[in-house]
């Protein structure tokens, strides 16, 4: 027999699941009178990535025959979004490279809705956000977001566990906001990469696929404007040319 108290289970790295071959670390304990052992677990494991990642196919073999990562569920990503939503740590790294980037190219309102990313929670409150950006109620005040960007950090396999969970993969496929999701790095992919409109290769990234360079439109207006005020010089010019030349009685 195992327990694991609620302190050592919070410290866990990944959600154990029915049926998964972990590697369990703790004290053996004795019941007095009693032949039976008893394991307290402070530490919990996968035995080897082998098996999180039998486990994570199965998982993305059943979703996908769900439909859940059909490109036919895809949304467009707003050009220019007035609000965008992000969903991560308030605290790290990876909000403040979202703002600084955002801010830098093209400054919009941002709503950042907090939550853990990373352990046994971590899966469970990006579902909840990503849920309660889709409901919120303009009456309240709050702007709801055109667009929503789902981050974190790079890490493990058992550090980005969450983002593999069934329940943020189906919150965020039935998102009616476009998401970006922007979890790890470059080379880590999860489940939620699958489901979100688009998968941005680092934080930064999506930063830079949310909103245009400002400077860069500017200059393209500009440009614009100026050829445009040519053109009308122009005809102006031709009609100016062919109103004296029937004065003067000469062929246009």
């Amino acid at each position: 027999e195992a327990v694991v108290w609620r302190g050592s289970f919070s410290k866990l790295k990944f959600q154990p699941e029915e049926g998964m071959e972990v590697i369990a670390t703790g004290k053996l304990t004795t019941f007095p009178g009693s032949s039976k052992y008893q394991i307290v677990i402070e530490q919990l494991e996968p035995a080897g990535a082998g098996a999180l990642m039998a486990l994570l196919d199965e998982r993305k073999r059943r979703l996908t025959a769900e439909g859940l990562f059909s490109d036919s569920n895809k949304q467009l990503i707003p050009y220019m979004p007035k609000v965008i939503g992000v969903v991560t740590s308030p605290t790290g790294a990876v909000i403040r490279d979202i703002i600084h980037r955002i801010t830098d190219r093209f400054p919009v309102h941002v709503i950042v809705w907090p939550v853990r990313v990373q352990g046994e929670t971590s899966g469970m409150e990006v579902a909840a956000a990503v849920e309660g950006f889709n409901t919120l109620d303009p009456a309240l005040g709050i702007p709801v977001p055109d667009l929503l960007i789902v981050a974190r950090g790079g890490g493990s396999l058992e550090d980005l566990w969450g983002f593999n969970d069934e329940i943020v993969v189906r919150a965020v496929a039935n998102s009616h906001i476009p998401v970006i999701s922007a979890v790890g790095h470059e080379t880590d992919w999860t489940l939620i990469d699958y489901a979100a409109d688009v998968r941005a290769p680092t934080p930064t990234g999506a930063a830079e696929m949310a909103v245009p360079v400002k400077a860069e439109l500017e200059a393209t207006l500009a440009s614009l404007a100026a050829r445009l005020s040519g053109a009308v010089t122009r005809a102006f010019d031709r009609k100016r040319q062919s109103v004296a030349s029937a004065s003067r009685g000469l062929p246009s």
